[in-house]
């Protein structure tokens, strides 16, 4: 059952993502969609598929245990110029996505992003958007994901994050003692 999507002769999928619950999930939607998939937990499992067997389309996680998923982008590019790819993150930022599309993905999309929104990005065109997300991140959640990813970035050094950010210390401790907004 393809649900009436243009996949194309080919419909082989990589997906790269160290989250085994996501990526399991991810995999049986888009198994159900028509995509024949397989699994990569790490960087260099990633290269090895993106070598031996380069996939039509390709949903890589940015962050992994093991290095950056834009390194599997440039094997896949390498090996397969016409390969779709998409770049997940937990850590959307406006330089990676830039990275992520020199280096040769085909869309950048911010976890959570479900399955639905992947396909709509590994199937658009180019001279053609794919329509926005059905559930947002929320204003909240975009600020608080902005300010997690510069505390890490900063080594979780409160003092040189709330520097950084032009916040006050104990603002951006009470930002960090709250849970994540939906």
């Amino acid at each position: 059952m393809t649900d009436g999507l243009d996949l194309g002769e080919d419909r082989s999928l990589l997906l790269l993502d160290d989250d085994e619950p996501f990526l399991k999930r991810l995999a049986k939607a888009m198994e159900k969609r028509g995509f024949d998939v397989e699994l990569a937990e790490t960087v260099a499992a990633g290269k090895a598929i993106a070598t031996a067997r380069p996939p039509a389309y390709a949903v890589c996680d940015l962050r992994l245990e093991d290095g950056n998923g834009l390194d599997v982008v440039e094997v896949l590019r390498e090996k397969r110029p016409d390969c779709r790819i998409v770049v997940l993150t937990g850590y959307g930022a406006i330089a990676t996505a830039v990275a992520a599309v020199k280096i040769g993905a085909t869309d950048y999309l911010a976890k959570p992003a479900d399955a639905t929104d992947i396909t709509n990005a590994l199937l658009a065109r180019d001279d053609t958007l794919p329509p926005p997300p059905e559930n947002p991140m929320s204003a909240d959640r975009v600020r608080w994901e902005h300010i997690q990813r510069v505390y890490e970035l900063c080594d979780r050094n409160v003092s040189e994050t709330a520097r950084r950010l032009n916040m006050h210390r104990r603002t951006l401790q009470r930002i960090l003692a709250k849970r994540s907004p939906r």
